[in-house]
């Protein structure tokens, strides 16, 4: 069954009619927002109402962390977990066609309505593991962002990450790239204060999710082993600053950040936290010893396929 929504297609065949996936009441907040207003508008909202849900998924800035990623207009896109379509707009822009995979409905009626001039956009609604086996044709660009710390949850099977990255790169053509952002699980706000952005709990991450389940993310060591059990060879590491939702800065190991660079720091802007240290010294001393990646709050992972399982 297909809705059209302006210029988007809205597929609900694989749709169990339950959303799994929500933000709660605000949710209905922002499809009314993105159905009466023009993305011009958003920024005006975000400053009247004060709200970090709305700030989260309306804020221009969200769309910076693929800003810079080489997408052509000859490109399918897949973005799995397109949410409320922060990413996805931007996509269509650069891209052929993007084909959004997502869990919940009513994000999806948001993202639909948020982007419906694009004619270029389906979303499928459903799980992701549900839906996989009946894609057709190969993708240029997938993208996972804060996306692949779920991998549990969506999977269920005991190797969840290795096997999700697995079936996910299976579905990218011989050239294509795989663009993952998430959290790094040691990163310097962690230390400093915040809670861990999925449990809310203080130092939970840094400690190696002793009492958690389904939800995990990962040090740049560690993913660097999962990338080369997985045959990954070809990838690279992007430091987005201060985070990857809402990226000023993207790092690489070839630019990465100066002495005194790193000065945007104590903000938690959905909750409190503590603030043990003085961050932006202790990125100094981060900085000074060569550990900056280890300690970024945030990768940007570029994985291309070639010499991938």
């Amino acid at each position: 069954m297909i809705e059209q929504v302006g210029n988007v297609k809205l597929n609900l065949q694989y749709y169990s009619g339950e959303d799994l996936y929500s933000d709660g009441d605000v949710e209905q907040e922002l499809l009314n927002i993105v159905s009466r207003y023009s993305s011009d508008d958003y920024n005006r909202i975000i400053a009247e109402r004060r709200s970090w849900p709305i700030l989260y998924h309306l804020s221009e800035l969200r769309s910076n962390i693929i800003e810079s990623v080489s997408i052509s207009k000859e490109d399918r896109v897949l973005e799995i977990g397109s949410g409320c379509g922060a990413i996805t707009g931007k996509l269509a822009q650069k891209a052929k066609e993007v084909t959004c995979i997502e869990l919940s409905k009513r994000r999806s009626l948001i993202n639909a309505n948020r982007n419906r001039k694009h004619g270029n956009i389906e979303i499928l609604i459903g799980n992701f593991v549900d839906i996989e086996k009946e894609l057709e044709g190969e993708f240029d660009v997938i993208t996972l962002i804060g996306v692949f710390e779920y991998a549990q949850l969506y999977t269920h099977k005991e190797d969840a990450y290795f096997e999700f990255l697995k079936m996910v790169m299976s579905h990218l053509s011989k050239r294509g790239k795989l663009i993952v952002a998430i959290e790094n699980r040691m990163g310097l706000k962690y230390w400093g204060g915040c809670v861990e952005d999925h449990f809310s709990q203080y130092f939970v991450g840094l400690e190696g999710y002793p009492f958690t389940h389904g939800i995990k993310t990962f040090t740049k060591l560690e993913w660097e082993k999962l990338l080369q059990r997985a045959g990954c060879e070809q990838h690279t590491f992007y430091y987005p600053y201060p985070d990857y939702k809402f990226p000023l800065m993207i790092y690489s190991d070839d630019y990465l950040p100066k002495k005194g660079e790193l000065v945007d720091n104590e903000k938690n802007l959905d909750r409190d936290r503590l603030c043990l240290f003085n961050e932006s010294r202790v990125f100094d001393t981060v900085i000074d010893n060569e550990l900056f990646p280890e300690f970024s709050n945030s990768f940007l992972i570029i994985i291309e396929k070639g010499g991938s399982v």
